[in-house]
Order: C-alpha cells, then sequence, then structure tokens
C-alpha cells in the first residue's frame, strides 16, 4: 500500500503545482497585439561612423514617424560597413547599407541575390540602378571608392522614400 500512496502525494503535488502555474499565469498580463518590433536610436552611432568612413555615410532625415529603425552598425574592419535596416509603414523591411567593399560579391550578399536590371530610378538629383530579386530589391548606387544600396522587402517606392531621405555627410 505504500507504494500506491507515494504516486497518489505525486498525482496530488503536481495537481496543486499545475494550479499555480495556472493561476500566474492568469495574473500577468498577456497583449497578444503587442509590436514585437524593438526600435533603436540610430544618431551616436550614424556621428561614429560619419567620423571613421572614408566617404559620405547616408542617414535619412525627416522620415515621417511611421518608419521605424530596428539596427545599426558600423564595422570599420569589415571594409567600413555602414547597415541601418528600418521596418516602413507597411512594415516591410527597408536597410541602407554602404561599404568600400564594391563587389559583386558583396552586392549579392547585402540584395540577396538581387540582379541589375538595367534600369535606373531618378530620386532627387541622383540616378539609382534598379535590381530586381525574388527576396529584396534594391536602388544601388556606385561611386568611387564605395557603394550606397537601399535593399529590402519593400516596394521600389519605398525604396525610393527612403533614398529620397537619406542625407550624405561625412567627418562630423
Amino acid at each position: 500500500m505504500k507504494g500506491k500512496q507515494t504516486v497518489w502525494d505525486m498525482v496530488r503535488s503536481l495537481a496543486v503545482i499545475g494550479v499555480v502555474v495556472a493561476g500566474i499565469y492568469m495574473f500577468v498580463p498577456h497583449d497578444e497585439k503587442a509590436d514585437p518590433t524593438r526600435t533603436v536610436d540610430y544618431r551616436v552611432e550614424t556621428l561614429t561612423a560619419r567620423r571613421a568612413a572614408p566617404y559620405p555615410v547616408a542617414a535619412p532625415a525627416g522620415l515621417p514617424e511611421q518608419w521605424r529603425a530596428t539596427s545599426v552598425s558600423y564595422e570599420r574592419k569589415n571594409a567600413n560597413a555602414w547597415h541601418l535596416g528600418f521596418l516602413d509603414p507597411e512594415r516591410q523591411y527597408v536597410a541602407v547599407e554602404q561599404s568600400t567593399d564594391t563587389s559583386a560579391k558583396y552586392l549579392d550578399q547585402i540584395t540577396q541575390k538581387a540582379k541589375a536590371t538595367g534600369q535606373t530610378q531618378q530620386v532627387g538629383d541622383m540616378a539609382w540602378e534598379r535590381w530586381d530579386g525574388e527576396k529584396y530589391d534594391a536602388l544601388v548606387r556606385r561611386e568611387q571608392g564605395h557603394v550606397t544600396v537601399v535593399t529590402g522587402t519593400a516596394s521600389f517606392e519605398q525604396l525610393g522614400a527612403m533614398a529620397a531621405a537619406l542625407e550624405f555627410k561625412q567627418g562630423q
């Protein structure tokens, strides 16, 4: 009989623990509609990159509040690579990528294997190459010693909106 008592004691203990866990779960607030996207402030990194980079670093100015920055980095050791990621108002990804690595391999990597279409898109007074891909589309500007790419899952219209908002500055 002692073996059966031990099993029933364990079952009762587990039931009590289950009730406690369920009670805690019920009282902890849950918001399934909450947006899990973490936003970042990219101002300090932009200033740092503009001092360190050998090219004018691109960062948006005057974007509507619905554009949310989600990632930022500058890697001097990695071909002076500047990255700034956003979610646009339609929750599509848009990234600004710059680097002194202008190779086809680098462009293939950051555009997720998008290919040049041979077309251009005029944004302000700048002409950008249009690249089309399965995952990402991109606007590409090759300049002396560096490349600037606006890429992501967003439409060419939204990529153009980001490109239009970019300010290119160096050494501040």
